[in-house]
């Protein structure tokens, strides 16, 4: 199996299935790719002949979907070793998943839900984070979500995201949008926000369109463009923090892959007005 490593200034999109045989006659247009692991599992024939053919000329990562690392019901120790096995078979990398929670005793909520921001949930989380990433033998790494209700608030967002990374030890998948999202929804500085993150901890870059609903709303939905305040704030965190991959997610709504390519620019377009003030 090709073994394909992606650079820190590498541009990435959610391989969807929408354009599964058009982005593959295009893969020049990005560097890497992003799966659903649940959604390849197990899985033969054509689909896993497509998944070996994007394999021989892009890096993927497994940004998965079930994990529910915060849930107060046991991890699912099966999907997980499932998790490691797919990623030696496949050569894969990177395994990044939400800090949140999608099941409880019933079963899969098929959503992802706020952890309470409290003392007593880090210690829950960092101990599942920490079972994991000795199943899969490496950092797992886990990214901010949005989120609409704060149940039990004692700390602050960014505070309760990095005693998490600094006491599991794993890596964080920064949503950009998210950040935003939560910063309007919420009422804090996005910009204040990226400046606590530890950069050293950063593994790489989501970035995602919303729907403003109102001045003081908006629903995080990955069915429109990026929004023009999200892309500034990408700026501000590249200036801050320095170059991560970035990978342009739209799971609604998919365009034509032409439409998605002038994203893509608009992160390269990024990169090169950062460089420049470097230089100024």
């Amino acid at each position: 199996m090709t073994n394909l490593t992606i650079h820190h200034k590498a541009i990435g999109l959610g391989l969807r299935q929408e354009f599964f045989n058009t982005l593959l006659a295009q893969t020049d247009i990005v560097d890497f790719i992003e799966i659903a692991p649940e959604n390849w599992l197990g899985m033969g024939g054509k689909r896993k002949h497509l998944l070996n053919q994007y394999l021989q000329k892009l890096p993927i990562v497994l940004h998965g979907l079930n994990l529910s690392i915060g849930s107060i019901a046991p991890l699912n120790i099966k999907f997980i070793k499932s998790i490691k096995a797919f990623m030696r078979e496949y050569n894969i990398l990177i395994y990044s998943e939400h800090l949140s929670f999608c099941s409880d005793a019933q079963g899969y909520l098929y959503d992802l839900l706020p952890l309470p921001f409290h003392d007593k949930t880090i210690k829950h989380v960092v101990m599942k984070i920490k079972q994991v990433q000795d199943i899969i033998e490496q950092p797992l790494v886990l990214e901010n979500i949005s989120y609409y209700a704060a149940p039990i608030q004692v700390i602050k967002e960014i505070d309760f995201l990095n005693i998490v990374i600094q006491e599991s030890g794993c890596q964080l998948l920064l949503d950009v949008n998210n950040v935003y999202v939560n910063s309007i929804n919420h009422g804090y500085n996005p910009y204040t926000f990226i400046d606590q993150l530890p950069t050293n901890k950063i593994c790489y870059i989501h970035i995602a369109g919303h729907c403003q609903k109102t001045d003081s709303l908006i629903i995080d939905t990955h069915g429109e463009d990026v929004n023009s305040s999200v892309w500034q704030l990408l700026q501000y965190t590249y200036q801050t923090h320095g170059f991560f991959p970035t990978l342009l997610e739209r799971d609604f709504n998919i365009p034509n892959l032409l439409s998605l390519q002038q994203e893509l620019s608009t992160i390269k377009s990024i990169h090169n007005r950062c460089e420049s003030k470097v230089f100024e």
